[in-house]
């Protein structure tokens, strides 16, 4: 069994940049949580270290003990920053605090593009996206200023699927719909329309693009 990391490692691990998971610390505690296999040393310049997927899921569940709430299914990134999927029972606050947090994830999410895309690519979901697909599509809607649903209903709502790679978002009006449409399409989604079977309710099905 894999030891836990020390003290020291998890204060580094849960000090981490909450969206992107950039790590600060001494060389030697970065080099012991890659060699451990928590983060990774980017090859480019300035060569920073970030969490790896082992390295997120051990800050999350430290996240998860701390505050011993439940957590709703896929609307926490890393239990700091959750990005607004839509009908949640108690949203945070709306207001120029919100919006300050939701644009400096939004820029956050472009870097971490830049540093783990293989080509650098900003414009093109990165990994850490395609493992947390609800959470990216909501933040990419969310940051362009789309309203999230609410009590009365309006607003979109991100939703899983059972299909690999793929989210499901549900907004009221053509209008609407389309403008979520073409807001994932710039972020790099893949996006089409459908109906659903029984009810004929229109939604979008996005997935991240890979080219």
């Amino acid at each position: 069994m894999t030891r836990p990391p020390t003290a020291a490692q998890r204060r580094v691990i849960d000090a981490a940049d909450p969206v992107t998971g950039r790590l600060n610390g001494t060389e030697t505690q970065l080099a012991a949580l890659v060699k451990r296999g928590l983060a990774f040393r980017h090859p480019r310049p300035p060569h920073a270290h970030f969490l790896t997927p082992a390295g997120h899921r051990i800050r999350e569940a430290a996240g998860d003990l701390d505050t011993a709430v439940p957590e709703p299914a896929a609307t926490t990134t890393t239990g700091v920053f959750a990005a607004r999927i839509g009908g949640e029972e108690e949203p945070p606050p709306a207001g120029p605090g919100r919006v300050r947090e939701v644009r400096s994830a939004w820029e956050g999410l472009v870097e971490l593009r830049r540093m783990t895309n293989p080509d650098g690519a900003t414009d093109r979901p990165c990994g850490w996206e395609r493992t947390h697909l609800v959470q990216a599509a909501a933040l990419a809607l969310e940051a362009a200023g789309h309203p999230p649903a609410g009590p009365d209903g309006d607003g979109y709502r991100v939703r899983a699927t059972p299909q690999p790679e793929a989210v499901a978002v549900h907004v009221p009006g053509t209008d609407a719909l389309r403008g979520c449409a073409v807001t994932l399409e710039k972020a790099g989604w893949q996006v089409g329309e459908h109906s659903e079977p029984r009810t004929r309710e229109r939604y979008l099905l996005a997935s991240p693009r890979r080219m």
